[in-house]
C-alpha cells in the first residue's frame, strides 16, 4: 500500500510545486511601462527621458520608449505599436493634445491606464495628469516681464498652437501684461504662436515683429527656453541683444549661460527630475492597484482629470546659483563656461 501511495504523493508533490512555481515566476513579472513623448530636439525632454529611464531600473520595471519628433501620425502609430506589445500602463505626452485623444481610447479598449504627461490631452478621459501649474508658469513670466519693463513695445509669443499647455501660459502671463495694454502702457506689436515650439519659427517671428516696429520693441515674452534662444539671435542681429529683456522656461543649460551672459532675463525652473520620478511612481502604483496622492484635477474639456500639479520657480541673475546650480541640476562650470 506505501509502495502504492508513493507514487501519488510524489506526483501531487510535483504538481503543487510546479503551480508554485509558476506563481512565483507570476509575481515576479516586470511591470511594462510605454512611455511616448514628443521630442527629443529640446534639453528638457532629453532630462526627463532619462530620468524615467533610470527611475524604471531602479524599480526594476520595463520602460519602452518612443519618440516622434514631433509628428502627430507618428506618435499615434508608436502608441499603438506600444499597446499591441502588451504595456502594462501608458505614460503620454501628446504632440497634439487633442489629437492624442483617440490614442487614450485605444489604449483603455486594451484595458491600459494612461498618464498624461506634462502636458493634458483634451477632450478624452486619461486616468491622471502629471504636469506643473502651467498657469502659474505664464503667470511667473508675465509679472516678471512687466516689473521689468512697465511700459512700451512688446513682442508676445505663445508655444504651439496644438498644446493645450500653450494656452495656459499665455492665459496667466496675459493677466499681467493685459491691463497694462487696456492702460495704454503697453502696445503689442506682434502676438503669435510658435508651430511645434521651434526656435526658427521663433526667430523668424521676431525678425519681421522687429522689421515692423523698426527696432522699436522694449521686451519680448517667450514661452519656453528654445523660443528665447530664437528671439535672441533675432536680437543679436539688430545689436539688441541684452538690451531687450526676454523671458523663457524650463532652464535648459543655454538659457542658463545666456542669463550670466545677459541676453536672457529669466527662466522658469520646472524640476523635471522630480516630474519623471513621479510619473514612473505614480505609473506602478496604478498598475499595482495603488491609489496616487493628487493635487486637484484640471477640465480637459470632457472631464475633471485627477491631477498631480508641482511649483514652478522663477530663475535670474540674482537665484541662479541657488536653484540650478546648489540643487545639483547644473554644473557651475557649464553655466559660467565662457
Amino acid at each position: 500500500m506505501r509502495k502504492r501511495l508513493l507514487p501519488i504523493l510524489m506526483s501531487a508533490l510535483m504538481t503543487v510545486t510546479i503551480f508554485g512555481g509558476v506563481t512565483a515566476v507570476a509575481a515576479q513579472k516586470k511591470i511594462v511601462i510605454g512611455l511616448s513623448l514628443p521630442t527629443q530636439r529640446e534639453e528638457r525632454w532629453v532630462r526627463d527621458k532619462k530620468t524615467m529611464e533610470d527611475e524604471a531600473k531602479r524599480l526594476g520595471v520595463t520602460l519602452k520608449v518612443q519618440v516622434s519628433d514631433t509628428q502627430v501620425d507618428q506618435q499615434a502609430a508608436q502608441v499603438e505599436n506600444l499597446i499591441t506589445q502588451g504595456i502594462d500602463i501608458l505614460i503620454l505626452a501628446p504632440v497634439d493634445g487633442k489629437a492624442s485623444a483617440a490614442s487614450v481610447e485605444k489604449a483603455h479598449k486594451a484595458g491600459i491606464k494612461v498618464i498624461s504627461y506634462d502636458r493634458l490631452i483634451m477632450g478624452s478621459t486619461p486616468d491622471l495628469y502629471l504636469s506643473f501649474d502651467n498657469n502659474k508658469v505664464g503667470e511667473l513670466q508675465g509679472q516678471y516681464i512687466t516689473k521689468k519693463v512697465p511700459k512700451g513695445n512688446y513682442i508676445v509669443m505663445s508655444g504651439a498652437p496644438t498644446d493645450n499647455n500653450a494656452k495656459l501660459f499665455l492665459s496667466g502671463a496675459m493677466k499681467y501684461i493685459q491691463p497694462l495694454v487696456d492702460k495704454g502702457d503697453i502696445k503689442i506689436v506682434a502676438k503669435q504662436g510658435v508651430d511645434n515650439w521651434d526656435p526658427k519659427n521663433a526667430l523668424k517671428i521676431v525678425e519681421d515683429a522687429l522689421t515692423k516696429a523698426k527696432n522699436n520693441v522694449q521686451a519680448i515674452l517667450a514661452p519656453n527656453d528654445g523660443t528665447a534662444g530664437g528671439a535672441i539671435v533675432a536680437l543679436t542681429a539688430q545689436k539688441l541683444q541684452g538690451i531687450v529683456p526676454v523671458t523663457g522656461q524650463d532652464s535648459e543649460i543655454t538659457a542658463a549661460q545666456r542669463i550670466v551672459q545677459g541676453t536672457q532675463s529669466m527662466t522658469i525652473f520646472k524640476d523635471t527630475r522630480l516630474l519623471g520620478k513621479t510619473a514612473i511612481q505614480a505609473a506602478v502604483d496604478m498598475v499595482n492597484g495603488k491609489k496616487v496622492k493628487t493635487s486637484g484635477t484640471v477640465n480637459n474639456t470632457k472631464i475633471d482629470v485627477p491631477s498631480v500639479l508641482l511649483p514652478p520657480v522663477v530663475v535670474d541673475k540674482s537665484n541662479i546659483d541657488k536653484v540650478l546650480i546648489a540643487s545639483g541640476y547644473m554644473k557651475k562650470a557649464d553655466v559660467y563656461k565662457k
